[in-house]
């Protein structure tokens, strides 16, 4: 157990037998059930918290001494350097029998995509992904995931044991490793990557779209940061689910869930004011003004996440100094962008473990909505901003035709996407009767806005 945690739970824990102890911890055996019930939801908060608050508890020591990221030994006077992330996840994997780092790709700069499992493969295990900069310019996610992944994987504590056996933790720490060695918002083409989960045209994006095909994950945690716009629009951190009117309304009801009764709380209790992204509030009021970003856009990670049966939520930490000691020490301001979202991801935590039972049942039923293949499909809108009558599909057709070429040339992003697809003559034919229904008509309508092509409509059902 690292000092962290065991302090976190020698503090937030009313119970003896859950503080740091030489030997296992053991309960009173004449706790009733519903009592140790409690205890455990207890110490797992407990665990949570200490997750959260790395500047407010001392950092992990054990032995062998878990490593500490660039940012950490510089104490945030700045971020972790490329081949720094490397030698930590390399040290990480080494020092923990629960990690396991894989190449997923790599960048067009040769820098490698990498994925960092913590926690093993179980059929009944709930899976959280955490995509950290996407935005090479937006570092402090980053810094987060790196130190969460390494907290996870070194704490011995029976909290953090039992959520990550009944828990896989899946992270890509870096997203956009050469726009993060550039500084710069964009890949190394320019790209924004996170306008690339429709097309996937990017290195990235196709890494991407390839794990959350294979991996199913039930929660997709996107975390970036912003500029703010004193006084409508500066808030520590801001928050958005999929608004997207295709996601279906248990995966879209959690994902609200999720940032209102978790991740927004969990910035409160750690000092840290929260709002909507791309909202403008009145400042006396709170009322919203309007709205500037934040729309039903399926080609951003937020939606795509919810579109295929993911819980899924934007994170958004403020880059801008709060104050004028952050404008005088630059550290003291990164430390904040960096404790923001750390407690945003205990959150993220406390809801997986909380909402457990709820959580499975809405992805599962959104894999399964599309074999029903019933409802409209809508090429527009947002669940604030109703699709207008010409971007509402009441009737969606049977499936799309393609034609040799054109399978040919997007044959690959389908798969990506997890699109079954059969052979039609010299082309191909899609049903919509799929778990990926929703996400078809995106895909191949030549009305949807970000189609790949121009299939042609089967209403012969």
């Amino acid at each position: 157990m690292t000092p962290r945690i065991a302090r976190a739970l020698h503090m937030l824990s009313p119970h003896p037998w859950l503080a740091p102890v030489a030997g296992p911890a053991r309960p009173p055996t004449a706790a009733p059930r519903r009592g140790r019930a409690t205890l455990r939801r207890g110490a797992a908060a407990a665990v949570l918290a200490a997750l959260a608050v790395p500047f407010a508890i001392a950092p992990a020591e054990a032995a062998p001494h878990p490593p500490r990221t660039g940012f950490e030994t510089s104490d945030g006077a700045r971020w972790t350097g490329p081949g720094e992330e490397q030698s930590f996840l390399t040290a990480v994997e080494r020092g923990s029998d629960r990690v396991a780092v894989d190449r997923i790709g790599t960048t067009k700069q040769g820098r490698p995509l990498q994925l960092v499992r913590v926690g093993e493969r179980r059929p009944a295990a709930t899976t959280v992904l955490l995509i950290c900069s996407q935005h090479g310019d937006e570092p402090a996610g980053r810094e987060a995931c790196l130190t969460t992944l390494r907290d996870l994987a070194f704490a011995e504590d029976r909290a953090t044991r039992a959520f990550l056996s009944r828990t896989t933790v899946l992270v890509l720490p870096t997203a956009n490793p050469d726009g993060r060695a550039a500084g710069t918002r964009g890949n190394a083409d320019g790209v924004d990557v996170n306008r690339d989960h429709i097309a996937l045209e990017t290195t990235e994006g196709r890494a991407m779209a390839a794990v959350i095909r294979d991996e199913r994950p039930d929660v997709i945690y996107d975390l970036h940061e912003y500029g703010a716009t004193p006084p409508y629009y500066d808030k520590d951190l801001f928050v958005l689910w999929p608004r997207n009117l295709n996601v279906t309304g248990p995966v879209h009801d959690s994902s609200r869930t999720l940032s209102e009764r978790y991740v927004r709380p969990a910035a409160t209790k750690g000092g840290h004011s929260s709002g909507h992204y791309g909202i403008w509030t009145d400042p006396a009021t709170g009322e919203p003004l309007k709205q500037t970003a934040g729309d039903g856009q399926e080609r951003i990670l937020r939606n795509a996440s919810g579109l295929k049966h993911a819980v899924g939520l934007l994170i958004e930490s403020r880059i801008d100094a709060l104050s004028e000691a952050e404008k005088a020490d630059p550290a003291l301001n990164q430390r904040r962008r960096v404790h923001s979202q750390q407690t945003a991801v205990g959150g993220l935590f406390d809801f997986t473990e909380r909402q457990r039972v709820r959580l499975r049942a809405a992805t599962a039923l959104s894999r399964l909505a599309g074999y029903a293949d019933r409802g409209p499909v809508y090429l527009g809108g947002a669940d604030n901003d109703p699709a207008e009558p010409g971007e509402i599909l009441a009737d969606p057709p049977c499936g799309y035709r393609l034609e040799a070429a054109q399978y040919a040339e997007v044959a690959d992003e389908l798969a990506l996407h997890g699109v079954w697809s059969r052979h039609d003559g010299d082309g191909a034919y899609v049903p919509l009767r799929q778990s990926a229904r929703n996400l078809i008509p995106l895909l191949l309508d030549q009305r949807a806005t970000y189609n790949i092509t121009n299939g042609q409509a089967d209403t012969a059902c």
